[in-house]
């Protein structure tokens, strides 16, 4: 039930926050919420992470669904019963999820969060990003550090 509430919760925070982005900024608009460091700057994202794979919005729509099949339908060869699993799980899920839909709705990835130091930019990216990167860190670090648990139920 865990992973079920916080997959829906993110989504619907990740939904809620571009489609915020999308009504309040005009495309390529950056405001700065700490100067030199963060800003809110909405950019649409046809491909992956730091835009590699741009226009390939079909195909990773189509990895998009595969993943979340084995996620949920394999959880249990990968997963143990930790809370820290169950949370990894539901992050990555939800991360994954909220891309997906703007993937099919849009045709592209809203994304708004952008933070850089001098010149050095980390690429703009959202919510679901977010998600699936702590899901993905989480897992690794408790499956790397805690001892074996019982298999997920």
């Amino acid at each position: 039930m865990l992973v079920l509430l916080l997959s829906l919760g993110l989504v619907c925070v990740d939904q809620a926050s571009k489609a915020w982005i999308t009504k309040a900024f005009a495309l390529g608009e950056s405001v700065p919420v700490i100067p030199g460091f963060f800003n809110f700057t909405y950019v649409r994202n046809t491909g992956a992470a730091w835009g590699t794979f741009g226009g390939s919005t079909g195909m990773l729509a189509a990895l998009s669904v595969a993943v979340l099949l084995v996620l949920i339908i394999f959880r249990r060869s990968f997963l143990t019963d930790s809370l820290a699993h169950r949370v990894a799980l539901g992050l990555m899920i939800s991360g994954i999820a909220g891309n997906l839909l703007d993937r099919i709705r849009l045709r592209y990835v809203v994304d708004f969060f952008d933070f850089y130091w001098r010149n050095h930019h980390f690429a703009v990216f959202n919510v679901a990003d977010s998600a699936i990167c702590v899901g993905v860190g989480l897992y690794l670090l408790s499956a790397l550090l805690a001892p074996p648990d019982k298999p997920l139920k």
